[in-house]
């Protein structure tokens, strides 16, 4: 499997059984923008393509259309995705220079500045895109079918878009952030209008995942695990529909309900 590597082990129980477990893959990965490197990400090395294309996005760095070209170059030390942008991305990067080196599990490491890490963004269109109850817990049933890493490596998160009726797409890495911003980019990469579903994330929720779910335009996030407070207040100012806690059979709504069609929808 991509991404994944077989590693002998010893199992202790009421036995010692030698054996192989097979476990994903961790490298580092550098965004290099116009031959300036803007991040240095611990990732799984596969769907690089859709991984620079979601980090330009929801970092706010580069549209889909401003990216001239990208060519993925290994090299001793990992990968290198070396990007090719518009003259106007240019200007924002010199901008707004990041330099991230740091675990899978860091969002916003190499910051410069609160105001980076709070950047203002604009709310997601309050659009026609609605979820029945049983669509809402559809969708987590669905998503075990779509986290063929995780089943053979138990280590690595998953990121889908679900449009009521099917997972569109799914990306999973060791990193939740680079889950999503894979995710980001193979529905950006397809054409995929991502105000019509909702992304489904096996992490929990923080602030940002909120703001990358922001800058894609999906108007709902399905989680099976809790926010912070201060993620749901953020959904609730960028209106984002925010659910957590949910299962096959149960979910907790936390913002903007309206999106949710029961008797009962009346918190905004």
């Amino acid at each position: 499997m991509q991404g994944a590597r077989p590693r002998p082990r010893l199992s202790f129980g009421t036995s010692i059984v030698p054996g192989e477990r097979v476990l994903p893959e961790e490298v580092a990965v550098a965004l290099t923008f116009n031959g300036t490197t803007q991040a240095v990400m611990m990732a799984t090395p596969d769907h690089l393509a859709d991984f620079a294309y979601g980090f330009a996005l929801t970092e706010g760095l580069a549209r889909s259309e401003e990216i001239e070209s990208l060519e993925v170059v290994e090299t001793e030390k990992g990968l290198d995705v070396q990007l090719w942008v518009s003259d106007a991305a240019e200007a924002r990067l010199r901008e707004r220079r990041r330099v991230m080196a740091g675990p899978v599990g860091c969002g916003l490491c190499g910051i410069d500045s609160l105001e980076q890490a709070m950047r203002p963004m604009q709310a997601v269109a309050h659009g026609s895109f609605r979820l029945t109850p049983p669509q809402v817990m559809a969708a987590i049933a669905a998503l075990p079918g779509q986290q063929a890493l995780h089943d053979v490596t138990r280590s690595a998160h998953c990121a889908a878009f679900w449009d009521g009726r099917s997972m569109i797409a799914a990306r999973e890495d060791v990193g939740r952030h680079n889950a999503l911003d894979k995710l980001a980019g193979a529905l950006i990469r397809s054409g995929q209008d991502a105000t019509k579903g909702c992304v489904v994330l096996t992490s929990r929720v923080s602030i940002d995942l909120v703001q990358k779910v922001a800058a894609l335009g999906a108007p709902m996030i399905i989680a099976v695990s809790s926010p912070t407070v201060d993620a749901v207040d953020l959904a609730e100012q960028l209106g984002i529909t925010l659910i957590a806690q949910a299962r096959p059979e149960r979910f907790e709504a936390f913002t903007h309900t309206d999106r949710i069609v029961t008797e009962l929808s009346h918190v905004r």
